[in-house]
């Protein structure tokens, strides 16, 4: 073979490399930009706030056996007179569409309230615990503990402020009381939020090994409350709410002009008078329904075409080119 035939071959078969991976990377980067819209599809980006670290302003405690952890919490209230040691949390999260913690944003003059019994109404932020949106625009800390996830190098939380809280101290350790009702949300925005249910953990510190869509529970099945016993002296409850927006976030459709839509009522038209004036035989109909059916499965088939489509069809056609080419040569 001489060298000039050779270096052809080699220019062909390198050619047919880079066309087929082109080909291939436009097929693979549209259907991830496919992915990445449909994944966009909320109503409100998540809020991310890193929690806090020792050292940190708003970072308060950590037990020296690495069983919780604790941050400063402005509704953090004790009972005066002390009657026991006794503590409770009371918290409310809201989640977007993809279950990722929100300030409510997107959902302005809401408000969730949160009923607690009277063993709390001494408390200034509870009887009822009232939670208002959009939380950056409330309070001076919109998110203020880690309530859902794990990181090995926590004691508590994934490393992510996901809820808004208040606590309480003071308690009778021993057969004190603490009881809630069910949450009411209400505002313009009230039926773009789902009250998803309540995570109500008693007696122990919060395991935060938990989902706060998928371990939700009815108020209900929850318990509205708990009472204290010695060394089981402390409780929490999370009421668990979540942004319902469909009707914001449906997806984009192009839109049709007015000179389309008159340009196809005039042939809808045309059609139709044409088919009241030349009515057609049985067998001219049987004959129409089966091309339509044809053309009707043709396209079923061609919009279901598994994969990327076109892109295998145009690389095989290629690929055949080329090689008809080294053999001709």
């Amino acid at each position: 073979m001489s060298l000039e035939r050779y270096r052809g071959r080699a220019l062909i078969a390198v050619a047919t490399l880079v066309a087929v991976g082109a080909i291939v990377a436009l097929g693979l980067s549209a259907s991830a930009g496919a992915v990445q819209e449909t994944q966009q599809n909320v109503s409100e980006e998540a809020y991310i706030e890193p929690a806090p670290e020792s050292g940190d302003a708003y970072f308060e405690a950590e037990a020296s056996d690495g069983s919780w952890v604790s941050y400063v919490n402005p509704r953090d209230e004790y009972r005066s007179p002390y009657l026991g040691d006794g503590s409770a949390k009371l918290c409310v999260t809201l989640v977007n569409e993809r279950g990722e913690p929100v300030v409510g944003e997107s959902v302005p003059g809401t408000t969730v309230t949160l009923p607690t019994g009277d063993s709390t109404s001494w408390h200034s932020h509870a009887d009822p615990f009232v939670v208002e949106y959009p939380l950056t625009e409330h309070y001076q800390r919109p998110l203020d503990s880690d309530q859902f996830g794990t990181d090995p190098d926590l004691a508590q939380g994934d490393g992510y402020m996901d809820s808004h809280c208040l606590e309480i101290h003071g308690l009778p350790e021993d057969g004190g009381t603490v009881e809630y009702g069910e949450v009411e949300v209400t505002g313009e925005y009230a039926a773009d939020i789902e009250v998803v249910g309540y995570i109500q953990q008693a007696h122990d510190s919060w395991d935060t090994d938990v989902d706060p869509i998928a371990d939700a529970e009815s108020y209900d099945d929850a318990g509205g409350g708990w009472t204290y016993y010695p060394d089981g002296s402390h409780g929490q409850v999370v009421a668990v709410l979540q942004l319902d927006g469909d009707a914001d976030i449906v997806p984009e459709v192009p839109d049709v002009s007015d000179d389309d839509s008159d340009d196809h009522t005039n042939e809808s038209t045309n059609s139709s008078e044409t088919a009241q004036n030349e009515p057609e035989s049985d067998d001219d109909t049987s004959a129409d329904d089966d091309s339509s059916s044809s053309d009707q499965h043709g396209d079923d088939e061609d919009e279901s075409m598994p994969g990327f489509g076109v892109v295998p069809v145009l690389a095989a056609l290629l690929a055949v080119a080329c090689v008809r080419a080294l053999s001709a040569r």
